[in-house]
């Protein structure tokens, strides 16, 4: 297939176009991904009888090929990082399609780590590709317009759910087909449909993992276990307290979604205009009081309308986490990006492999003591953020960086 430097490629047509490319890929993921978020809770628990703690099992399983996402850096010594990506999401759709067709715990785990092996190496290198196809100076609003148009994709899925599922008594079967199927063949077109774009910087195919990176290790540590403890309870938490219905659940993830878009590209300008600090602060007091909240609702007997506005707000504090990609791309020596974009998800997943089996068990006693824990954890999140400095580049990582500066002088 024919190679393109990406200064070649803005000749090329709009559609065919590297930054054309990342908007499709990043509306056909959610397709697949997000249907089965929408209905996985509503499925394990009225077909295979799941409780806290299978769900937390369930994740920790799913959580798995994302701690192994460092073997990408492997797969890259074989295929160009956009071949990778392309061929992952294609896993991903057809893995998601046959999830119906194993309804037992065993069969939901298999179905699962396989899907989940598309979902975390697409995610890889898609995050890699992102930061290497798009200027810096531009990257934070072009970042929150790729995030509005995996929500769109979304929103539409949601919408054909919500108008379809009852009224014509549509089966987990079906759609999990028509969602995975129509993302596998969106990627199979996108191989072919496609040049292979070349960065101006050649990725290093070995592993990176820098002391001057740390900062960004560790905030990646923190925010794969906070939101990890989202992703697995705050669903569930609404299916099984609250009895929401696969149309009362898919109905707040579209109100989720229509924030989310009418926000990310807002959310874009913000980190442009005040920095990653300020844009990371922002989003760990906010990720903090919310759970402390979800805690109350245990503690306290907060009602659903409580949960379901939390759950809503939650997406707009979380949207703040592309702040965190931007600070690596400044910080980044350009030929680490891909190799330290598969460390990162590796570190990011450390603690979703343990935290979901772990704290389901907590579950089953004390699900307001697991919110609980996700606040603490935003908390130390916060205090990790404040060492980012206001202008960081490479060389002027952290705040240390700044004081050490001062001390010499």
């Amino acid at each position: 297939m024919k190679t393109v430097s990406l200064f070649d490629a803005q000749k090329l047509p709009l559609w065919r176009r590297p930054v054309t490319l990342l908007f499709l890929i990043a509306a056909m993921m959610p397709i697949a991904f997000s249907t089965w978020i929408a209905l996985l809770n509503n499925f394990v628990i009225e077909v295979a009888g799941f409780d806290g703690a299978d769900i937390g099992w369930l994740h920790t399983v799913r959580e798995i090929p994302g701690f192994l996402a460092v073997g990408v850096i492997v797969l890259l010594l074989l295929f160009r990082e956009q071949v990778l990506g392309l061929v992952s999401l294609v896993l991903l759709g057809v893995a998601t399609a046959l999830t119906a067709q194993f309804p037992s715990m065993g069969g939901i785990l298999v179905i699962t780590m396989l899907s989940s092996i598309g979902f975390h190496y697409y995610e890889t290198v898609n995050q890699s590709l992102q930061l290497q196809w798009i200027d810096k100076a531009r990257a934070p609003q072009t970042l929150g317009w790729i995030i509005t148009a995996g929500s769109g994709a979304t929103f539409l899925a949601y919408v054909l759910i919500v108008l379809t599922w009852e009224k014509y008594d549509l089966s987990y079967s079906l759609v999990f087909w028509v969602s995975g199927g129509i993302t596998a063949l969106v990627a199979l077109f996108c191989m072919f449909a496609y040049p292979q774009f070349e960065s101006p910087n050649p990725q290093r195919t070995q592993f990176v993992l820098r002391k001057r990176y740390w900062l960004y290790y560790a905030l990646q540590f923190m925010s794969g276990a906070r939101r990890q403890i989202f992703f697995v309870f705050a669903g569930f938490m609404m299916v099984e307290k609250f009895g929401y219905k696969v149309s009362d659940m898919t109905s707040l993830l579209l109100i989720t979604l229509v924030v989310t878009m009418i926000t990310a590209p807002l959310i874009g300008r913000v980190v442009q205009m005040f920095g990653e600090r300020f844009a990371l602060v922002v989003e760990y007091v906010g990720l903090a009081v919310i759970f402390l909240l979800y805690a109350g609702l245990y503690y306290l007997d907060w009602g659903e309308t409580l949960a379901a506005a939390l759950y809503v707000t939650n997406a707009i504090f979380f949207s703040l986490a592309l702040a965190l990609k931007t600070y690596f791309q400044k910080i980044a020596d350009p030929q680490d990006i891909a190799p330290t974009a598969a460390v990162a998800f590796t570190i990011n997943h450390i603690a979703a492999v343990f935290l979901p089996a772990l704290l389901g068990y907590l579950w089953l006693s004390s699900p307001g003591l697991v919110f609980l824990c996700a606040a603490g954890m935003a908390i130390v999140s916060l205090a990790l953020s404040l060492l980012i400095p206001r202008h960081p580049v490479e060389g002027n990582e952290t705040e240390f960086v700044r004081l050490r500066a001062q001390l010499a002088e």
